[in-house]
C-alpha cells in the first residue's frame, strides 16, 4: 500500500490580525516607556516643588551633565566614587577617598519608608551591597554631619531589603520623620529637618558643622536618573 504525503498549506494571517498584533506589540511598549516616564512626572509636579531650589556657586558652563535625563549609561552609578561629576573647569577632577573593604559597619532604620536594619558601611564603595557612610564624616553621635550614600531606582521598583532600590521612595520623607541608627550597642534618634537637591558636582553636602548631631543622607533625583542629588539632613534627639 503506497502513502502520499501532503505537505499542509500555513494558514495566512489576516490583515486584521496583523493589526491587532501590531497594536498589542505598540500597547505593550507604549506601557514601559510610560512607567519609566511617568514617575519622574509625577516627581516633578509633586514632589521637587517642596525642595528648596538649588543654589550652586558653580557657573553653569562649568557643569554639563553627561548622557540626558538619565544620566550617563555607561557610567556605574553603584559605585560611589562615580556620584561626582569632575569639574570642567582647566581639566580639574574631584576625587573621592574611599576606603578599602572590611570597614566598619552599623545599621539604620527609617520607619515611615519600612526600612529597616539596613547596614551602613563606613567609607566603603559598593552600593549594591550596603548604604555608605563617606570617610571623616561625624560617626553616629558625634559632634558634626555624617553623611550616607544610598542608591534608588524607579519607585515601582523599591525594595526596602534590596541596597539597589532602598532610597527609592526617598522624596517621600517629612519633616519631622523620624531615622533611627544603632552604632557601638546604642541607639539614636534622628527626625527629619530639611530637604533640599544639589547638583552632582556641589560638595557642600560633605562638609562638618559642629552646633549640634548631624545626619545627611542623599541619594540620586528624580528616582531613576542620575541629574541631581537629593539630601535630607536630620538632627539627634533624645529617646
Amino acid at each position: 500500500m503506497a502513502y502520499v504525503y501532503l505537505k499542509e498549506k500555513p494558514v495566512p494571517v489576516s490583515s486584521k490580525n496583523k493589526k491587532i498584533i501590531a497594536a498589542i506589540f505598540f500597547s505593550f511598549g507604549f506601557f514601559l516607556f510610560a512607567s519609566a516616564i511617568l514617575p519622574i512626572i509625577q516627581f516633578q509636579f509633586e514632589y521637587a516643588a517642596k525642595f528648596n531650589q538649588i543654589v550652586s556657586p558653580l557657573s553653569a558652563r562649568y557643569y554639563r551633565p553627561e548622557g540626558g535625563i538619565l544620566g550617563n549609561v555607561s557610567t556605574d552609578y553603584t559605585q560611589l566614587s562615580n556620584w561626582f561629576v569632575a569639574s570642567a573647569n582647566e581639566g580639574s577632577s574631584l576625587s573621592l577617598s574611599i576606603l578599602s573593604s572590611n570597614s566598619p559597619s552599623y545599621q539604620i532604620s527609617i520607619p515611615i519608608l519600612k526600612i529597616q536594619d539596613a547596614v551602613v558601611e563606613i567609607g566603603s564603595q559598593d552600593l549594591k551591597k550596603s548604604l555608605i557612610q563617606y570617610p571623616q564624616t561625624a560617626l553616629p553621635g558625634q559632634l558634626g554631619n555624617g553623611v550616607i550614600f544610598g542608591h534608588s531606582v524607579l519607585p515601582q521598583f523599591f525594595n526596602p531589603k534590596s541596597y539597589l532600590s532602598i532610597f527609592s521612595t526617598f522624596y517621600r520623607l517629612k519633616l519631622g520623620d523620624e531615622i533611627y541608627v544603632d552604632y557601638d550597642n546604642i541607639r539614636y534618634k534622628y527626625l527629619v529637618e530639611e530637604m533640599y537637591e544639589v547638583t552632582p558636582t556641589d560638595l557642600s553636602v560633605l562638609e562638618q558643622r559642629y552646633d549640634g548631631r548631624y545626619l545627611t543622607l542623599i541619594t540620586c533625583s528624580p528616582p531613576g536618573t542620575y541629574i541631581r542629588r537629593l539630601v535630607v539632613r536630620a538632627r539627634i534627639v533624645d529617646i
